[in-house]
């Protein structure tokens, strides 16, 4: 690969075991406490995904998302693959440069199988409002991040609804800010959609169906951002531990995180630079950290609104910030409105990467001491 180095991790097999545990053995939840990311900690971590073709006809493939983002939050340090594929390689979707690992396997192959690992180290984010950086980024690339996409458009009614709602306010912060608040008024976390959702944020104006997951969310916060002409984008990735402060809903519950995927969002401060958000878990604290469905004045929920707008917890990895998706050398299904899952097609079409059990697919994780 030409932009990491290649890891050789001797203890792979130990990660297989963890992916068949109930939960993190080391790891006992903790205690509920005062929800505070501080960077200036790394942790280490290794992601395994496995995947299987069942039922293979023809020529098979299958693409596997790579933590590719590096930054102030997140350093990769290289992965590693096997299988049976007479093509396996690393490859990008060609647009956003998401990185992804592509499997081929020959006609024939009765039982195609793909293993990834990732090792990578992650931190906490928090914003220092009180302070101002030099926020340089080139203004060509600023402006990838104002652009609608097939599921985000900026115009029409995602416009109308951000003007009104950011009327009056004067600077990006305000702006956000008042984005990030009628979000949380809004919208709220629905367990029934499947997968983190799908992101057509102007059929959720439309129909004003506001319920969804974070694909939806943090998707119709990054767009309406977007049209009133503050760089937004999502950023997709995976929860790899528990939450450090006790939350059930912030973090991954078990070392197998096959269904622990998360999209985070950022926002581009002229004064600031690029700043963490995620009003979606603020709502997903709201519906799922206890067995009722919480207001957003109680405590558990109040205590991490004004933390996720400026930061987020480092118990999750970042794969991509990609729209658009179209996978290298696919033949079936078009194009993918983001790169979160595994993907994979037969000669039959495009499996479905929301059904782990039947695709089959298993993401595990084990955090590596220092």
């Amino acid at each position: 690969m030409d932009r990491r180095a290649f890891l050789r991790v001797a203890a792979l097999p130990a990660v297989v075991a963890a992916s068949q545990a109930t939960g993190f053995p080391s790891v006992a939840r903790a205690q509920q406490k005062e929800f505070t990311p501080r960077p200036g900690t790394w942790r280490t971590f290794e992601i395994t995904t496995r995947v299987e073709v069942l039922e293979p006809t023809g020529v098979s493939r299958a693409w596997l998302p790579i933590p590719w983002v590096k930054s102030e939050y997140q350093k990769p340090l290289g992965d590693q693959w096997s299988g049976n594929a007479k093509v396996l390689k690393a490859a990008t979707d060609g647009s956003y440069g998401a990185g992804m690992l592509y499997a081929e396997f020959a006609s024939g192959e009765r039982a195609p199988v793909v293993e990834l690992t990732s090792r990578f180290q992650t931190q906490d984010r928090a914003v220092d409002w009180s302070k101002k950086v030099a926020a340089e980024e080139d203004p060509a690339l600023l402006r990838v991040w104002t652009k609608p996409t097939d599921l985000m458009p900026t115009d029409g009614i995602v416009r109308e609804t951000a003007l009104e709602v950011t009327k009056g306010k004067a600077t990006d912060v305000e702006k956000v800010k008042a984005v990030y608040d009628w979000i949380l008024a809004t919208t709220y976390r629905e367990p029934k959609v499947r997968g983190c959702g799908v992101g057509d944020i102007k059929a959720m104006l439309e129909t004003r169906n506001f319920g969804g997951k974070c694909g939806d969310i943090n998707a119709l916060f990054v767009g309406l951002v977007r049209s009133v002409g503050v760089p937004a984008r999502d950023i997709y990735g995976i929860r790899v531990a528990p939450s450090a402060f006790g939350y059930k809903a912030l973090g991954a519950g078990s070392a197998n995180i096959s269904k622990a995927q998360h999209c985070r969002a950022e926002v581009f401060l002229k004064d600031h630079g690029w700043v963490a958000m995620d009003p979606a878990d603020v709502t997903k604290v709201a519906r799922e950290e206890t067995s009722e469905w919480l207001k957003v004045d109680h405590p558990l929920v109040a205590a991490v609104r004004p933390k996720l707008f400026g930061g987020w917890e480092g118990n999750w990895v970042a794969f991509n910030t990609a729209h658009d998706v179209a996978l290298p050398s696919a033949t079936q299904g078009g194009k993918l409105g983001f790169f979160m899952y595994p993907q994979s097609e037969t000669a039959q079409g495009r499996r479905d990467s929301l059904d782990p059990d039947n695709f089959k697919y298993t993401i595990s994780t084990r955090e590596i001491a220092a």
